[in-house]
């Protein structure tokens, strides 16, 4: 087991593996910018070290910094959470060149799924249901007109490199064809450095399906279940939970099946997430994020496994803790991203915090890393925390949900709660019945 533990991160996420460390009895690392000198992550740690001022790409995305950080503290692995660096194949295979171990998969794993057109290759061979699409990449007007002919209209078409709904676009007929393939091919090179493009078929009303997995790196694999992160806004979750209310458990078994069985036939270590759309039945792969996801929390609370403990252990050489049979699902649970945004145009809303009172009770979790007082900085992402929920069944895990709701205090700033109080009182959440469009069309409508 590793002695010392650099945490590469910042926010909620930092403090929830500085929190699974200490269980472990490991000594952590942080590193920071000078914008979150007063952060708990970094109040709580055994060392921190200050590597640059507020912007990423001089402190949390500097890996020279970085390393320097783990050399000067003795920290003999990394966990890079989620965003910045964590599905980086450069910084994995500089970690590796200084015998520091990267606390995810290898760097080739991370190039192949982080291009999502051999990612979409590398799914297929494995046996993993993909969309009717290009096999490659698209730069001719032409060839997009015969493939977009091939699969119907419409198609979606999206950047190779990228992520986050940036250099993605639908054509719904083929004189939209040539604006959106200008278009997302420019997108994409000034998002990604990299303009790119493929063509998929776009699905009318589907859900979004994640698939948790982790291999052993050594040849073994499992699944967790599947989380259900349909409610989005501009390609951006807001509201996952697990298990989905659109799957029955034949469903639930089999693409978990299909998961597990490809990530250990492609030998990788850690934790994975692989991702569908969902619709009329059938899986439809869209990519894989080859780290720790933001939503694991309604894993853990369905399995009652802490993932970054086995993302430690695999880390480590030590394997897995449980086997697929050892996997139970029990009840269901929910989570809700709590952004510092106004809750109708998720305009940022930084600033000071004068106020914070999170809920409490059986089956409530909040991972957040603010506090009364805290000022959060304009120059990161807006999430400061997040509500998990869990109860026996969906009804109970809902009625719990509004009570925590009812108690979450933010004050000084603009929150996204007041859109997770309308949402629990809507008829089509209580029934389970949406897509990945519902929420930016309720949102139009203004309800």
């Amino acid at each position: 087991m590793f002695q010392k533990i650099l945490i590469a991160n910042r926010g909620e996420i930092a403090l929830r593996v500085l929190r699974a460390c200490k269980e472990l009895g490991i000594q952590t690392v942080v590193v920071h910018s000078t914008a979150d000198a007063d952060a708990m992550h970094v109040r709580l740690a055994d060392e921190s070290v200050c590597i640059g001022p507020p912007p990423s790409r001089d402190s949390y995305l500097n890996i020279h910094q970085i390393v320097a950080a783990c050399e000067i503290t003795g920290a003999d692995a990394v966990h890079p959470g989620y965003g910045f660096l964590s599905e980086n194949a450069k910084f994995s295979d500089i970690l590796a060149a200084h015998n520091i171990t990267f606390i995810g998969p290898s760097g080739d794993h991370i190039r192949i799924m982080g291009d999502k057109i051999e990612a979409k290759r590398t799914a297929k061979r494995l046996g993993i249901p993909v969309v009717p699409g290009s096999d490659g990449a698209v730069t001719e007007e032409k060839e997009a007109r015969r493939i977009a002919a091939e699969i119907g209209y419409p198609v979606i078409i999206k950047a190779s490199a990228g992520g986050g709904g940036r250099g993605m676009k639908v054509a719904h007929t083929e004189a939209d064809l040539e604006i959106a393939l200008q278009t997302a091919r420019s997108e994409a090179g000034a998002a990604f450095g990299d303009d790119a493009v493929y063509i998929e078929k776009y699905l009318e009303k589907p859900r979004h399906i994640e698939v948790q997995v982790f291999g052993d790196g050594f040849g073994g694999g499992v699944h967790f279940g599947e989380r259900d992160c349909s409610l989005q806004r501009r390609h951006q979750k807001v509201w996952e939970e697990a298990n989905s209310p659109a799957l029955n458990a034949e469903e639930r078994s089999r693409i978990g099946g299909i998961c597990a069985k490809a990530i250990a036939d492609l030998g990788y270590s850690g934790a994975g997430t692989i991702e569908f759309l969902y619709e009329n039945g059938e899986f439809y792969f869209i990519e894989m994020n080859t780290r720790l996801q933001v939503e694991h929390p309604v894993t853990e609370a369905i399995t009652g496994i802490d993932l970054v403990h086995e993302q430690i252990r695999v880390a480590s050489g030590g394997g897995l803790s449980v086997k697929q049979e050892d996997i139970k699902f029990n009840g269901h649970a929910i989570e809700c991203r709590i952004n510092a945004e106004d809750p109708r145009t998720f305009t940022p809303s930084p600033g000071t915090i004068t106020h914070f009172h999170t809920p409490g009770g059986l089956g409530i979790r909040v991972d957040s890393g603010v506090y009364s007082g805290y000022k959060i900085p304009p120059y990161y992402d807006s999430l400061i925390g997040k509500l998990i929920v869990h109860g026996r069944n969906r009804v109970e895990c809902m009625m719990r949900l509004r009570r925590a709701l009812d108690e979450f205090v933010v004050d000084g700033i603009k929150t996204t709660l007041p859109l997770f109080r309308d949402l629990v009182g809507n008829a089509d959440i209580a029934n389970g019945d949406y897509d990945i469009h519902w929420l930016e069309k309720y949102l139009a409508k203004g309800e």
